[in-house]
């Protein structure tokens, strides 16, 4: 694959996952980073996110996971539960993934990705 074809493949995933967000994204490294929005668009939605085995809401699922037991993450924490919505998910199921995590990271993780979760959906009502 050409590293047109993987930019212009994971310029299109991202569009489809985060919608506008991924402009912002983008355009907050522009002027700093550049070559860090290439790596996102190439490696991460043109490689991993068009990966064979698991769709788009999995993906997400794994994503807003490894995210939460991160801790400290709550912009990207953001476009990704956003993201999730995108692709399908519901407000009710991205809660029930996080209850999930509380017996394998604790509550304050968890309760800082809530937080994050509310404030989205805030948003998107």
């Amino acid at each position: 694959m050409t590293e047109n074809t993987r930019l212009d493949i994971g310029k299109k995933t991202l569009a489809n996952v985060d919608g506008p967000a991924a402009d912002n994204v983008m355009n907050s490294l522009k002027n700093i980073a550049p070559d860090v929005g290439k790596y996102i668009f190439e490696f991460a939605f043109g490689d991993i996110y068009n990966r064979p085995n698991l769709d788009l809401k999995q993906r997400e699922m794994v994503t807003i996971t490894s995210l939460l037991t991160q801790g400290d993450t709550a912009a990207q924490l953001n476009v990704h539960i956003n993201a999730s919505l995108n692709v399908g998910w519901k407000q009710e199921e991205i809660i029930e993934t996080f209850i999930q995590c509380i017996p394998y990271v604790g509550f304050p993780k968890v309760l800082n990705a809530i937080n994050v979760a509310k404030e989205v959906f805030k948003e998107r009502a």
